[in-house]
């Protein structure tokens, strides 16, 4: 039973591009099959998934506009294995042009309906903003994960995405949830750090994966590089932590299909 989650905090920085690379690269190798869409014009998923963004033949703003059929676009990330469906700027002219279409948040939903067979796991990077792209995301997604930095703000700002998720389930789509709140940029040595992953643990509970992801300069380095850091540094503390990651979320997948 494929799971498609939307990777999203409307802050930027918090590591929603580096979490959708390297847990589509770590569940891979674990043996799931996954496809990884970028959904940020900015393209920086892409780039860490190995490709060069400026010489695609098609991208997810082909996909939208309904120029490609996104069994057109999907390319293989390698080594990682994952299945990706890139982008670049032109998403930004994609957007755009969707605003006046009819339909324009079920957009992706519709596209990606007939391959969700395919995959045990769909993993969308959202942009850092509140706009049609990300409310296409959410609507085509069963749950959302949401990365947070743990750091003075993050409480701030994970209110009103979680506000954003009751207006799209209200609206759009009903059954969307909360897969869980994954903790990002981690410093044990910070005592604000330690504090605000206290009141993570106390607001969201069973929510909070258990799973930390550390500051680590392998996951910083390796998208310059063109991999997930799984395939940089496989004994990196960034590494071993996206795969810890993986394996909780394959748990919480089984745990949902026999639900």
């Amino acid at each position: 039973m494929s799971w498609t989650l939307a990777i999203t905090n409307q802050k930027g920085g918090v590591g929603k591009t580096t979490t959708a690379v390297n847990l589509a690269a770590a569940l891979q190798s674990i043996g799931q099959r996954v496809l990884m869409i970028d959904l940020d014009p900015q393209g920086n998923a892409t780039v860490s998934a190995g490709q060069d963004k400026s010489v695609l033949a098609h991208t997810m703003a082909d996909v939208l506009l309904d120029e490609a059929s996104i069994s057109d676009v999907i390319i293989r990330s390698e080594p990682a294995g994952f299945d990706l469906l890139p982008a670049n700027i032109e998403l930004a002219g994609a957007e755009f042009q969707l605003v006046s279409r009819i339909g324009r948040e079920m957009k992706l939903r519709r596209a990606l309906a007939p391959l969700l067979t395919n995959y045990d796991f769909v993993l969308i990077d959202c942009p850092p903003a509140l706009n049609t792209l990300t409310i296409n995301a959410l609507v085509a997604s069963d749950d959302v994960l949401i990365p947070v930095q743990c750091e003075y703000f993050a409480l701030e700002g994970l209110s009103s995405l979680l506000e954003t998720i009751e207006q799209v389930r209200m609206a759009l789509q009903p059954a969307l949830g909360v897969a869980g709140v994954l903790r990002t940029l981690y410093d044990a040595r910070n005592l604000l750090a330690q504090q605000v992953s206290e009141q993570l643990q106390a607001h969201f509970g069973d929510q909070l994966f258990r799973t930390l992801i550390p500051r680590n300069v392998r996951l910083a380095e390796a998208p310059s590089h063109g991999l997930p850091a799984l395939y940089y540094d496989r004994g990196s503390a960034g590494a071993q932590a996206y795969t810890d990651l993986a394996h909780e979320l394959v748990a919480r997948a089984e745990q949902r299909a026999g639900h």
